[in-house]
């Protein structure tokens, strides 16, 4: 009567957010492209790479609630198709207006990446829809392996993308980008599985009937009550807003730098934009493929203590990239900075289940939404400093990841100090 299996659930959502993620991979590479058409400032070129974060964050918080009611798929595909209309219609732009016509559409440019980003708000209803597949004991495993491997795309497509624009150009970059977008919708749509509970439920058996038989089938987490119910009730849960703020530092940060990187290594260090795409592509892949290990580290020595490891790795990086310009400092200090970030959005995801049992989607859209929310709001700050300090301020711009650093820090503690009360 029921389909799938938990790795057939994992491998759905997985493909659906790699899929989803890579919509908005050409922003930052190519925002020299948009910048010299329109002649933009870096305030504003970092406002345009920022934006597709914006809906990628605040999508999270309704869709990922909405998991609870419907088992994530229908909300997956609804994000996919928004993010389909938002880089198709950035590619019509390009394709009509670029490069002489271009002044003017800053606004519908604006537009259309913010539809794009509703690819990255599929993140939070992944997140759910497979934390329902697993048993508690493997929710890091299995969180990790979906958030790592999604979080892929921006790593891969920044090495791939150089290339591709070397050879075929800039507008046919955005063409290819939304095939394939269109093609990971199609698959995501015949392969994304719900947990069994939501196809009983389906199927017109009753809440009690549901529950029954699909803890038999393994199933642990069940949600309680409706999309309004699911964050009101995770909002009630004061540890949901720490984990916001773990995860706005990293995550955040994550997509923040994905976009940023381009930019800081052409301005600051004058490399060409496929030089400049090579070395971001190493950051987002040890990013994303460190969160993988990092949600099984978290499994067996607890998301706390993992946390705050892999923050102060965020803070040493922060500082050495705020003062230090030379360019071997800077790549392997980029290098930490990943491996830190990595790390902790492994174990904010892996602290969900065990903080916020009853309201699995509505936390995961909070912590998803308003924590990838810094992947808006940081670029502009650090296109200010930059603005305001010229060639230095690229450097300078990390003083803002130094300080989320040592607030998120100081965070973490608090939790580990809370959590051997509750154990005593």
């Amino acid at each position: 009567m029921v389909k799938g299996s938990p790795s057939q659930g994992l491998l759905g959502t997985t493909l659906g957010f790699f899929f989803g993620f890579a919509a908005v991979s050409l922003y930052g590479p190519t925002a020299i492209k948009f910048k010299e058409a329109m002649e933009l400032t870096p305030a504003m070129m970092g406002f345009l790479v920022a934006i597709p974060a914006l809906s990628g964050s605040l999508l999270r918080i309704p869709f990922g609630a909405w998991v609870d009611t419907t088992g994530g798929k229908k909300p997956f595909l609804i994000l996919m198709i928004l993010s389909v209309i938002g880089l198709g219609g950035v590619t019509m732009l390009l394709n009509l207006a670029y490069p002489n016509n271009m002044h003017g559409l800053y606004g519908l440019i604006l537009f259309f990446g913010f539809l794009s980003g509703a690819g990255i708000a599929t993140f939070s209803v992944g997140i759910a829809q497979t934390s329902y597949w697993f048993p508690k004991h493997k929710q890091g495993m299995a969180l990790g392996t979906y958030a790592g491997l999604g979080n892929l795309a921006p790593g891969i497509f920044s090495v791939i993308l150089p290339f591709y624009l070397q050879s075929f150009g800039f507008i046919s970059a955005y063409f290819a980008w939304f095939l394939f977008l269109v093609l990971g919708t199609i698959t995501y749509a015949f392969i994304g599985k719900n947990a069994y509970y939501f196809q009983y439920l389906k199927l017109g058996k009753t809440q009690a009937e549901s529950l029954e038989l699909s803890f038999a089938r393994g199933q642990e987490n069940f949600p309680a009550g409706n999309v309004k119910d699911s964050l009101i009730n995770s909002a009630k849960v004061k540890n949901t807003w720490a984990l916001v703020a773990l995860y706005f530092t990293t995550f955040g940060g994550f997509i923040a730098l994905t976009a940023w990187f381009p930019v800081y290594w052409n301005q600051l260090h004058g490399f060409s934009v496929l030089k400049a795409g090579l070395f971001t592509a190493v950051f987002s892949i040890i990013a994303s493929l460190v969160r993988v290990y990092g949600g099984k580290f978290a499994d067996k020595v607890g998301g706390e203590k993992v946390s705050l490891i892999s923050l102060v790795l965020v803070l040493l990086a922060s500082i050495t990239l705020s003062f230090d310009q030379s360019v071997v400092v800077g790549f392997s200090t980029t290098l930490l900075l990943a491996i830190g970030m990595g790390i902790n959005n492994a174990a904010v995801f892996k602290l969900v289940p065990e903080y916020v049992p009853k309201a699995i989607g509505g936390a995961s859209g909070w912590i998803g939404g308003l924590g990838a929310f810094g992947g808006f709001a940081i670029p502009p700050i650090m296109g200010a400093i930059a603005s305001a300090n010229g060639k230095e301020g690229y450097a300078m711009g990390f003083l803002v990841f130094v300080v989320l650093a040592i607030i998120s820090i100081a965070i973490v503690l608090v939790l580990k100090r809370q959590h051997r009360r509750i154990v005593a």
